[in-house]
């Protein structure tokens, strides 16, 4: 009887089910989070008789055979790219993505990362950075005698000083897109690292070569939709309950073989 580890399977299944929605719901506020979505794929066979086995009574051509299943494993962790509504805060350096597209941000490390996580600041050398510290990319340096900033759709970063009518150019931030954005590997603190599957990061102007636009002032909001996540949440927790009464029955059965004299 296969019943007791198969049902095992199904209950650590739901497990990963309930750990993806529990972290969809920790982050709920968090600026420009994509929620993810638990996949699962069923595990191998055991062909008791495989489909097109001859029958050696007649001769003829078993249509379906007899194949067990051992049960299910989790296949993968998707993310939903839908993005999320737009809040605004009136900030300088608060900036939302409209459409495709990421920040570039550089590691201690040297290494690139990426962001949609438009919360930025200013840091004590004028660099524009992220919560955390990390330089956006191309490095923009804003002069301590600035009065204010614009940032254009289209990533133009202009300053206002008090003794000038108009605005000095800075530089141009620049999105980077993927062919294949949920390939890549998120590592905390909203970023993420390119990796083979995400492809090389290609890098461009918003608003160009299908890139988003930005907004200046705004910030992406979750994208994770509580009353869908409750929902995920009861299926999840019906669909272990199932599968620990499986368990119980398996048990039961093993118990009733044990008895018989």
């Amino acid at each position: 009887m296969q019943a007791l580890q198969i049902a095992a399977t199904g209950m650590n299944a739901q497990q990963t089910r309930v750990d993806t929605v529990s972290n969809n719901l920790a982050n709920m506020s968090t600026t420009a989070y994509n929620a993810r979505r638990a996949e699962f794929a069923d595990l191998h066979y055991e062909q008791k008789q495989a489909p097109g086995t001859i029958n050696a009574a007649d001769g003829t051509v078993i249509p379906t055979g007899v194949q067990l299943g051992m049960g299910t494993q989790a296949s993968a962790v998707g993310v939903n790219l839908q993005q999320g509504a737009l809040t605004e805060t009136r900030a300088d350096l608060d900036i939302a993505i409209e459409g495709a597209g990421y920040l570039e941000v550089e590691l201690p490390a040297g290494l690139p990362a990426y962001t949609r996580d438009g919360g930025l600041h200013r840091s004590a050398d004028g660099a524009i950075v992220t919560a955390d510290g990390y330089e956006v990319m191309p490095g923009i340096v804003i002069p301590d005698d600035a009065l204010s900033l614009s940032i254009g759709a289209d990533g133009e970063v202009f300053a206002y000083f008090d003794d000038e009518v108009e605005p000095e150019f800075l530089g141009q931030i620049t999105l980077a897109a993927f062919a294949n954005e949920k390939g890549l590997q998120a590592r905390g603190s909203n970023l993420f690292i390119e990796t083979a599957a995400s492809g090389p990061a290609l890098i461009g102007a918003p608003g160009q070569d299908g890139l988003g636009t930005l907004r200046q002032g705004y910030l992406e909001d979750s994208s994770v939709d509580s009353v869908a996540e409750v929902t995920e949440l009861i299926k999840a927790q019906r669909g272990y309950e199932l599968n620990a009464k499986v368990i119980t029955a398996a048990d039961q059965m093993l118990a009733a073989t044990t008895q018989v004299r």
